[in-house]
This record gives structure tokens, sequence and C-alpha cells, in this order.
């Protein structure tokens, strides 16, 4: 292809090292304590799954689902964990980390729960987007401003699924057509 609309930006192999690094850093971090990963739906589905396998088996995992409303960038829990946070290790998984807005209401919301300690691991960060500095404790990449897909990043639900992270190079091609990368990868897919 002579103009790609889409690039292979971190394969599968690259993914499973770096989540396995993640794992072995956060299991020496919090030796000796059990941790509780809480993913925030949808997006860090995959990663997190990838990632609790390099865990201590006494970690345990809740997830949450966060609604966004406004330009004000206001958040709200819409599926809270099933069980406390009060006086644990918490760690907050993303698959993605931008502005910072979300990231920064959600530590707010879990600090008035009396956690023992909040932390966060992302797969991507995108610092150079960020408009409120928060902390990220743990990262796996470090990307730029193309839109990604694949390893949990979507476009209209589509493509978390992938084993590798992909850039959209043609946005405009892209939303005219976003079964054209199932189609190049796959050689099927909608229309």
């Amino acid at each position: 292809m002579t103009n790609p609309l889409f690039v292979e930006v971190v394969g599968e192999e690259e993914l499973t090292e770096r989540v396995a690094q993640l794992g072995a850093e956060i299991r020496q971090d919090y030796e000796g304590r059990e941790p509780v990963l809480v993913g925030v739906l949808n997006g860090s589905v995959p990663f997190m799954a990838d990632l609790f396998r390099h865990l201590d088996p006494t970690t345990e995992s809740e997830f949450l689902s966060l609604t966004r409303f406004g330009e004000e960038g206001r958040v709200s829990i819409a599926l809270d964990t099933l069980e406390p946070i009060e006086g644990r290790d918490v760690l907050i998984v993303e698959d993605i980390v931008d502005t910072g807005l979300t990231l920064a209401s959600l530590r707010r919301i879990l600090d008035t729960r009396n956690p023992s300690s909040v932390a966060v691991v992302t797969l991507l960060d995108k610092t150079n987007r960020r408009i409120v500095e928060v902390d990220v404790e743990y990262r796996g990449f470090e990307v730029g401003d193309e839109f990604l897909v694949g390893y949990g990043l979507d476009w209209d639900g589509r493509y978390r699924n992938l084993r590798s992270l992909y850039a959209v190079l043609d946005m405009g091609a892209f939303r005219e057509d976003p079964g054209s990368l199932a189609r190049e990868l796959f050689g099927t897919g909608l229309r």
C-alpha cells in the first residue's frame, strides 16, 4: 500500500513485554501488600487482564465506569466498584491518560473513600496533551497526538480486541469507512 490509512505503532510482542515489566515493577513495589486494581471500563480491560496475570495472586480486581459530561469535563461514576476501597492500596488502571481532567476527577472521588494509597497505571500516556497535571506512577508508553485503536482503544466500540496498537493516519477516510482497518488486517469488515 503506497498511502496507508493505518500504521502499527506498538506490536503484540512489544505490548506483552512492556506489560510484564510493569507487572514486575508493581509486584516489587507492593510486596507484602494486597492492592486492588480498579479498571476504568471499557478501554482498560485487555491491558488490565494481561497486567493482572503478572501480579501477586492476592491482588484483587474491581471495575468502574465513568460518565463525562459538559465542557467542564465533569465526571461521575456510572458503575461503581462492588467492594469498598477504604484502607486499601488502590491502583487505577487506565488504557490512556490524555488531558488529565478525567483522571484528576477520578482521583478526587476515590480519595473521599479513604484508601490507604492511590496510584495510576496506564498503558498509554499523552503527556503533551495535559491540561491538568496528574501523577502517573506506572506508564507503558508515552505517545503523541495520533488517534490510536487496538488493545482496548476503540472507534465506536470497534477494534478494542486487536492485539496491537494502530495509529489512524487519515481520520477523514477512516470516518467515511470505519471498516477499512478490519479489511486491511483481516480481509473482512463492515463497509
